[in-house]
This record gives structure tokens, C-alpha cells and sequence, in this order.
């Protein structure tokens, strides 16, 4: 068989027209027009490249079996969607099968140590427990996470508070909600931002900085998993003083790509869906805090500066999370995450530090990132070209009995703390 990776393609199924079969995936930046895939972690480009036989539409048709691939995939091309429920698949073979592998790296590479599993699992006739068939048995905790989001709805249309209010009043919102605009429809994938620390003045001696101490939840087919960052720009990455913040509320992103301006930065991430671009309240008093005096902060005319839409606040990596690569992005560490069955998992041995490691030789990962968005590669629904994001504060955590204002700093403490 050889090996199968991002581009193999069973010879029958070869594109007549490559650029408008990856039309759909490359709306972004350099991406427009490519004739070849973005193999990010390689920082490759990879060229649909001819495999005899039906190897790829065999391996296709295991995942979709075995519950890592819904049936939009495109049989015999091992496209993005393929190189995500392949992680995936190897990710659970590291991590929760019984007879699985601990040393696999979740590379998206097919080759003798990924099919001997892929062959065990077709004799047992193997499903994995993050599949579509988890939807009709949801976890508790998934049902008490929809019930708190229900809460808070109900919660903030009658104690909005400054910002929220001022979100309210405007004409234009476009890929934020008003609270009277928020669904929480189980239908479809939603992450949700638990913002800690915003407030506080961070002052260091030559930098300013804030961490990444915030978490984040994926709600997926009826599971929860756990992942940790920033929602907080850090001043060394904006480059200057009135860096912005999410206002918190809900937003809508839909799949694409980061960094989509310089070649050997590109990577997966998710962008607002309308391209106007999310609202964000700047730092406009240059304390490096999200603070309600940022909506009163005026300028030379006396017009408050306020709220403003900005089209660059990403979803995207943040290296292990030593480092806050945020400039107002939502960002993800990839050093560890919580999975579906509550065990903190450290993919610490091959997630990449930056950039410099994402090489063929380093063969490193983007880690616990690749974990969170390649469950929503593979679990979106058909006919579904969103994530719905909804960013609170920890405070807000009280708003139910079930979680409380420590749940925050415990999930972050389990996650840090390998």
C-alpha cells in the first residue's frame, strides 16, 4: 500500500480540475487559487498525488464506520477532512483504546503502525465513543453545559451590564449576536470562552503581558472536551497600546486559515463568518485591562471611542502555552487537553513550541489544537459552514450550581499541572 498522507489519491478518482475541487477550502489570503494542499504541520504544500488500487477510499470507508468521518467526505481523495479523522483516530488509539498505542503521534500519516490498528479494529468491528452516535446518549456534564448557556441567556437579557448594554444598542453587530440573537442549537458544534483575569492590571518591567490562563469547551455529539489559553491579547504580540478584546457574547466563525498573508505561517483556524470581521473593545486606556472605563475613554472631540468591528480576531493555536501568541485572538495551547471521559491528556512529547518546530524533520504537532479543530473538521454537520463561539466570564460559572466560579481555575489547574 505505501504510505497514505494529505494529496494521496486513488488513481480513478483523480480531479479533472484540481483548483475548483479545492476551491471550497481555499477562500483565504495565498490559499486562492492553489492547486495543492496546505499540510500545515509540515508547512508543506502537498500535491494530489496518484496511489493504485483503492487504498484511500478503503481507509475512508473504516473511519467512516469506526465514527471519525461523517459521508461528506470526498471518496478517494485524502482531503483535509481525511487528514483530520486520521489524527483522530490515531489520537484515540493513543489515548483511550485498550489495546492501543501510547508512542502514536497523531501526524495524519498512514503507514504500517496506523493500518495495524485500522486492521484490529475492522476484525473487532470497533466505534469510537466521539462519534455522531453519542449524540442520542449525551454526557451530564454536556446536558448541564446547555442548561447554564440557557441560564445565561436569561441571566444577561435582564442584567446585560455596560457592555453587553452597549453591544445591544448598536445598528450593526455583524458576526457578534445580540443576547437577544443567542441560540444554543445542540445541532451544531459550539466552543464556548471562560475569561479569567481580564481586569486585572498586568506591569512588568520591559514587558506587559497577560497568560494564558482562560479555558474553553467544545460541545460535540453530546461530549464535552476541555482545552486551555487566552482570550486576552497579549501587548507584545498586538505591537500596540489600545490592543483589542472580544467583547464577551456570542460569535459566529466558520473554518479557514490563519497568518493567510505569509506563506510559511498558514495554518487552520476560524475566522468570523461575516468578513466585517467581530466587535472588540480596545484598551483605550492603555492599562492592558478589559475594563468598563474602556467604553468612556474619548477622543480629541469628545466622542467616545467605544466599541468597533475588527476582521482579524481569530480562533487559532498558541504554541504549548508558554507564550500568549494572542493579538485579540482566542487562542489555544497544545500542550494538553481534557477529553470526553474527564482524563487531562498531554500531548506534551510532540506539540510544537512555534513555528520552528513545524518542519518534516521535527515532526512535531500543533498538539491538543489539532485535537479541537480537527472534532469540528469531522463532526460539523452537512449543510453547516459555522462554530458558534460564546465567550463569558468566570463569574458567570455561578450562574449554576453544577460549576461555580472555581470551576475555571480547577479545569486550568488539572491542565497545567502534568
Amino acid at each position: 500500500m505505501g504510505l497514505l498522507y494529505l494529496g494521496s489519491t486513488d488513481a480513478s478518482k483523480y480531479p479533472n480540475d484540481r483548483k475548483k475541487f479545492l476551491k471550497p477550502y481555499h477562500k483565504d489570503g495565498l490559499l486562492v487559487g492553489k492547486v495543492t494542499f496546505r499540510d500545515d504541520d509540515r508547512t508543506k504544500w502537498r500535491s494530489f498525488r496518484k496511489v493504485d488500487g483503492k487504498h484511500v477510499e478503503r481507509l475512508q470507508r473504516f473511519l467512516n464506520k469506526a465514527g471519525f468521518l461523517d459521508d461528506r467526505m470526498n471518496i478517494g481523495v485524502f482531503d483535509y477532512a481525511t487528514q483530520a479523522a486520521v489524527r483522530l483516530f490515531q489520537e484515540y488509539v493513543r489515548t483511550i483504546d485498550e489495546n492501543g498505542d501510547k508512542t502514536m503521534v497523531p501526524d495524519g500519516f498512514v503507514g504500517s503502525g496506523t493500518m495495524k490498528h485500522v486492521e484490529r479494529w475492522e476484525r473487532e468491528h470497533k466505534v469510537c465513543s466521539w462519534g455522531p452516535a453519542s449524540v442520542s446518549n449525551p454526557s451530564k456534564e454536556y446536558n448541564d453545559w446547555f442548561k447554564l448557556l440557557d441560564k445565561a441567556k436569561a441571566f444577561y437579557k435582564v442584567n446585560p451590564g455596560p457592555i453587553l448594554k452597549h453591544v445591544n444598542k448598536l445598528g450593526k453587530t455583524y458576526s457578534t449576536r445580540k443576547i437577544d440573537d443567542w441560540t444554543f442549537n445542540r445541532d451544531k458544534i459550539h466552543l464556548i470562552g471562560i475569561r479569567r483575569n481580564q481586569d486585572k492590571v498586568v506591569q512588568g518591567t520591559k514587558i506587559d503581558d497577560r497568560k494564558n490562563d482562560d479555558i474553553f469547551i467544545l460541545l460535540v455529539n453530546g461530549q464535552v472536551f476541555k482545552f486551555w489559553g487566552s482570550t486576552d491579547p497579549s501587548v507584545r504580540m498586538s505591537g500596540r497600546k489600545d490592543e483589542p478584546f472580544l467583547v464577551e457574547g456570542q460569535h459566529i466563525y466558520r473554518f479557514g486559515w490563519h497568518k493567510i498573508t505569509v506563506e510559511r505561517k498558514i495554518y487552520r483556524a476560524a475566522k468570523p463568518l461575516d468578513a466585517n470581521g467581530v466587535l472588540v473593545l480596545r484598551d483605550w486606556d492603555n492599562d492592558n485591562s478589559l475594563t468598563p472605563k474602556d467604553l468612556n475613554i474619548a477622543d480629541s472631540h469628545g466622542k467616545a471611542l467605544g466599541i468597533r468591528v475588527n476582521n482579524s480576531i481569530n480562533i487559532h493555536w498558541s504554541g504549548i502555552g508558554s507564550t500568549n501568541f494572542s493579538a485579540g485572538c482566542q487562542v489555544i495551547s497544545g500542550r494538553s487537553y481534557i477529553n470526553n471521559q474527564d482524563n487531562v491528556v498531554n500531548c506534551s512529547k510532540f506539540a510544537s513550541r512555534s513555528y520552528s518546530e513545524l518542519t518534516t524533520s521535527a515532526k512535531k504537532t500543533k498538539g491538543a489544537y489539532n485535537m479541537l479543530a480537527d472534532l469540528v473538521v469531522c463532526y460539523t454537520k452537512a449543510g453547516v459552514n459555522s462554530l458558534t463561539y460564546t465567550l463569558g466570564r468566570e463569574e458567570s460559572l455561578n450562574i449554576d450550581t453544577n460549576f461555580g466560579v472555581n470551576y475555571a481555575k480547577k479545569m486550568l489547574d488539572d491542565m497545567t499541572g502534568l
